[in-house]
């Protein structure tokens, strides 16, 4: 077995051309960044069929999800056949829960690292070119890395607050895979927002932001985190993804408010409605609740734009429960929303749950939020045709022949854009006035006025 004194230097990655696959959530995103900069090779590549090594960082939450990371293995593998790939890296939630399985069953795949491994990747690669097959699971305690590679178009970047979480939600997997919740210092998180240079809108992300420095300050300090994130003047704006809203204080309320760099959006996980679900899910709080909660943002922050996402068919989930989580979502008229049937995760504590609802069952369910949804977020939409509305420009839609973007009230990637015609230059990552003149389910069509 080759050691690590006797590799002493890593140079055999830096001679190779390296492709990148980052799985699952942007929390996961920033991971990868972090990895690429940990290699810090200049020959990192988008086209798989050039790389000599693919690294694929995986995601574990749902069995969906599991089945994407081993697809993506096989597909990948291929390659060896076909391209000039040599080497195969799975690294993150999968082999952090699933190695001992997963290194007998995958022969193709060289080196395995868990959640808090990355920086071990240069010397697992090099014991890899030596022959060895290579479990670092678990070998590293903590990944610390401020130094990034962004992989976001340049005007926007994700910054994780916080990593694990202590919910303890009876359907979730993430504390077992991630561990406890525990925020980043204040000062590490100010210099990578720092490093990451003049960026027009940064994105806060955690399993939960708004329990953000209670692990380690002893109180809440995301607010005081957002006015420092606010004062640097690379920053243009401010997003938050995954405030819970148990935690969803006045202080926070107030700062998001007044902070005119923080835009009027909140991405709030409710997941159901119905107060004996809720229960079964051990999440806090009740349907009235929640809707009380919407009601004061609303109220505080007329134009705030509110998504949630929604779980169907959990464990004894009645016809009647459902009826309250559909009655929700018609009350409620969230921004937008996304809906998904329970997935059945061995581990967790409702995997053992008596009741467990049929998978058409679920999916039928599913499909009655959706449409319900679908409605109120083409209404939103509706009324804002006639209306001129500040966007950035994300890119260019060649089969659509559209420029596209966001306004506030769409997070990249998950909710709908804006599609706009312009005779003058257009440039990614500014902002401009675009009078909307159609309007579908969930996009917006119109063109740029001077």
């Amino acid at each position: 077995m080759t050691s690590f004194t006797e590799i002493m230097t890593y140079n055999t990655f830096k001679e190779k051309t390296i492709g990148v696959i980052s799985l699952g959530c942007d929390k996961n995103r920033v991971d990868t960044e972090k990895m690429l900069a940990v290699l810090g090779s200049d020959k990192i590549t988008s086209e798989q069929e050039n790389a000599q090594i693919i690294i694929i960082n995986s995601c574990a939450f749902l069995e969906s999800s599991r089945k994407e990371a081993i697809e993506t293995v096989f597909e990948v593998n291929e390659l060896r056949k076909t391209g000039k790939l040599e080497k195969i890296i799975l690294t993150g939630c999968m082999p952090q829960k699933f190695v001992q399985d997963m290194f007998d069953e995958f022969k193709e795949v060289d080196v395995f690292l868990g959640t808090a491994d990355y920086e071990l990747l240069p010397e697992a690669i090099e014991l890899a070119y030596s022959g060895e097959r290579v479990n670092f699971v678990g070998k590293a305690k903590e990944f610390k890395q401020e130094k990034r590679v962004v992989t976001t178009p340049l005007h926007y970047a994700y910054l994780k607050i916080a990593d694990g979480c202590d919910n303890r939600c009876t359907y979730c997997l993430i504390p077992s895979i991630r561990g406890k919740y525990r925020s980043e210092p204040m000062e590490d998180l100010l210099e990578e927002a720092k490093a990451l240079g003049d960026i027009s809108e940064l994105i806060l992300v955690a399993q939960d932001i708004t329990r953000y420095g209670e692990d380690l300050y002893g109180e809440n300090k995301l607010t005081e985190l957002l006015k420092k994130l606010s004062a640097l003047d690379n920053v243009g704006s401010i997003r938050l993804l995954y405030a819970y809203p148990d935690k969803l204080t006045d202080d926070i309320i107030s700062e998001i408010k007044n902070n005119p760099k923080i835009i009027k959006y909140l991405d709030i996980p409710l997941q159901h409605a119905d107060p004996v679900v809720l229960k079964r899910m051990n999440r806090k709080g009740t349907g009235e609740e929640y809707l009380d909660l919407i009601g004061k943002l609303r109220r505080e922050i007329p134009e705030i734009a509110i998504r949630s996402t929604f779980i169907a068919g959990f464990p004894g989930e009645t016809e009647e429960q459902f009826e309250n989580l559909l009655k929700f979502i018609k009350t409620a008229r969230l921004t937008n929303a996304g809906f998904f049937a329970y997935s059945r995760e061995e581990g967790t504590p409702a995997y053992k749950l008596p009741d467990q609802i049929d998978e058409k069952v679920k999916e039928s369910r599913v499909k009655k939020l959706y449409a319900a949804q679908k409605k109120i977020s083409k209404e939103h939409n509706l009324a804002l045709v006639g209306k001129t509305l500040e966007v950035v420009c994300d890119g260019v839609d060649y089969d659509k022949q559209y420029f596209y973007g966001r306004a506030y009230f769409s997070a990249p990637d998950i909710d709908g854009k804006v599609y706009f015609t312009y005779d003058g230059e257009i440039k990614q990552g500014e902002r401009y006035n675009v009078k909307i003149t159609k309007a579908d389910d969930y996009d917006l069509y119109g063109e740029v006025k001077e």
